[in-house]
C-alpha cells in the first residue's frame, strides 16, 4: 500500500488550529466552574446564617435571653453541630455581636445575636460576606 505525502498525518496548521480550539473551550468551562463554585458557596453561607440566627432567636424564645456562645447551641440541642463557614473554610471564624450592656444590670451575661461569616471577601451581590445577615 502506498501512502501519498498528504494521507500520512496532520499539517502543522491543523494541529496548531485544534490546539486553539481546545485551549478556548478550556478557558470557557475553567471560568463557568469558578462562577459556579462562587454560587454554590454563596447558596450554603446563605443557609448556615439562616439556621444559626434562628438558633440564637429560638434559644432567646425558649430562655429567655441569648446564648453567650455558639457552642451553647450545639451543647443544648438548637444545633447538630456547629457548620463550617464556606468562605473560610473553618468553624472558627464566625463573627459574633453580642448584644448591648443593659444599663439596668451590668453584670449580666451579654449574649450574641447575631453570627456573621469571617470573610471579609466580596460576594456576588457587592457586599463583604462579614456583612451578609439572614
Amino acid at each position: 500500500m502506498v501512502f501519498s505525502k498528504r494521507q500520512r498525518g496532520f499539517t502543522l496548521l491543523e494541529l496548531v488550529t485544534a490546539m486553539t480550539i481546545l485551549a478556548l473551550l478550556t478557558s470557557v468551562g475553567i471560568v463557568g466552574y469558578r462562577h459556579q463554585t462562587k454560587v454554590a458557596r454563596e447558596a450554603v453561607l446563605r443557609e448556615d446564617l439562616f439556621q444559626l440566627n434562628h438558633s440564637l432567636e429560638q434559644h432567646r424564645a425558649d430562655r429567655g435571653k441569648y446564648p453567650g456562645s455558639i457552642g451553647r447551641l450545639r451543647e443544648l440541642g438548637y444545633l447538630r453541630d456547629i457548620p463550617v463557614d464556606p468562605m473560610t473554610g473553618s468553624r472558627e471564624t464566625w463573627t459574633q455581636e453580642l448584644e448591648a450592656q443593659d444599663p439596668d444590670n451590668p453584670e449580666a451575661e451579654v449574649g450574641i445575636f447575631r453570627i456573621r461569616s469571617g470573610s471579609t471577601d466580596i460576594g456576588s451581590n457587592g457586599m463583604p460576606y462579614n456583612e451578609w445577615s439572614y
